[in-house]
This record gives structure tokens, sequence and C-alpha cells, in this order.
């Protein structure tokens, strides 16, 4: 199918199923390859001619937050945060509407029912949680953000997450980005895992903002992006 992220190229993917009881062992391996996680698949591109799209992970251990992420903390210090099992509400489907319709009109997720979203979120085979970020602010404190995340041995690998775009002026997804870099140190784990960066790619380039990061280069491993 055509690239969603250079134009004029084509995309392909090699996928398999997570399934049974070494379905989390599958999932750390694979994710430790560069794969990534979608309901009971994982996958990771594999284009001919073409390996812009990379895997990569924050060292959180070694991250230091620069002044504009300090500033996005500060502004967003009155919003609370709660991690809840990977079970789909009402609340938060809604929120993910929202978000499609203001953030990804005409796409093809903002056709996804209610159903559609339950499967998204419950149809994992792993360690799977919902962090949910509420506005702590307003009487009834309403949900403002939701990031589907996977819990790794090594780390948190954020698959899927939205927010309140009224809210946008907050930063509120980098907000959630250093908000689990916070989560992985508290653990005492040591990566938070963004998916692929492609460098080319104006929506996938800001993921090299979050240094020390580590990009998978295959045969060779992980190895430290360079400024």
């Amino acid at each position: 199918m055509p690239c969603p992220y250079l134009p004029g190229k084509m995309e392909r993917k090699l996928f398999t199923h997570l399934s049974g009881r070494r379905a989390s062992m599958l999932h750390q391996l694979l994710s430790d390859n560069g794969f990534r996680r979608s309901q009971n698949l994982i996958y990771r591109p594999a284009c001919e001619g073409c390996n812009a799209c990379q895997s990569v992970r924050i060292i959180a251990g070694e991250f230091e937050p620069n002044k504009r992420f300090r500033r996005v903390l500060r502004n967003n210090s009155d919003i609370s945060v709660s991690v809840q099992p990977a079970v789909a509400t009402a609340e938060q489907y809604e929120l993910f509407k929202r978000y499609l319709d203001a953030r990804h009109y005409g796409g093809g997720m903002t056709q996804m029912s209610y159903q559609d979203y339950e499967y998204m979120v419950e149809d994992t085979p792993v360690h799977s949680v919902l962090v949910e970020y509420r506005l702590t602010g307003l009487p009834h404190q309403p949900l403002v953000a939701v990031a589907l995340t996977d819990v790794l041995p090594d780390g948190l690998s954020m698959v899927y997450s939205f927010y309140d775009p009224d809210l946008a002026h907050r930063s509120m997804g980098t907000y959630l980005i250093l908000d689990h870099i916070h989560q992985v140190r508290s653990a005492a784990l040591d990566y938070v895992y963004l998916g692929y960066w492609v460098k080319d790619s104006p929506k996938m380039a800001y993921k090299a903002d979050y240094q020390p990061l580590e990009v998978q280069r295959g045969s060779l491993g992980w190895a430290q992006l360079r400024d």
C-alpha cells in the first residue's frame, strides 16, 4: 500500500501472530528486533529498497528534560495519572473519536466503531494497560488523554495515544511521552519504546528530540542516535 510517511513510496510489512503461552516471550524478542504490536499481530516494515522506518527507544535513566520539556511538565502539573486494565470504556471512546475527527479527519481510523475500539484495546495477548490522564482543576476531573501501553520486561512500549484536541496548546503528545519516561524510571526499568522514527517525515521526525535515543539497526542491534 502507499507509504503513509514518505510520498511516492510503497509500504510492505512483515508480520506474524501473537498467540499462545509464549506470546509474551515472542513479543519481547521481536520488540527487541524492531517489531511493533497491533492487537494480536506484531509487524515491522519490509520495504524494497528503503529502510527509512527505524524503531527507536528512549534511554529513560539518562534522559534530561530541556527547557521546552520542563515547560510542558509545568503546564500539565494539574493532570493526574492512573494506570488502568486494558478495558475499553465509553468515556475513552468519546475522547478517541474527538481526537481522530480533529487530528486525523478523513483517515481510516475515523470510521472505527466502539466495537472496533474495544478490539484495539482488549485484543492483546500480552501485558497491556491503559494510562488515563485527568484534569484535576475541574470538579468532575474530565478524561483528557489516554495511552495504550505494553509492559515489557525492560520498559514500556507506547502502542497508541490520543488526547483532548482542545488541549493541543498544552503539547499533550509530548507530555504523555515525558510521563512514560517518568514511569519507566520510577519502576527501575530502562526504555520507552516509541515505535518508528522516520527522519524525513515531518510527523515522525520529532522522536529524535528525546535524547539519548537508541535506533534498532537490524543485525547490528541497538545503537545510540547521534545529533
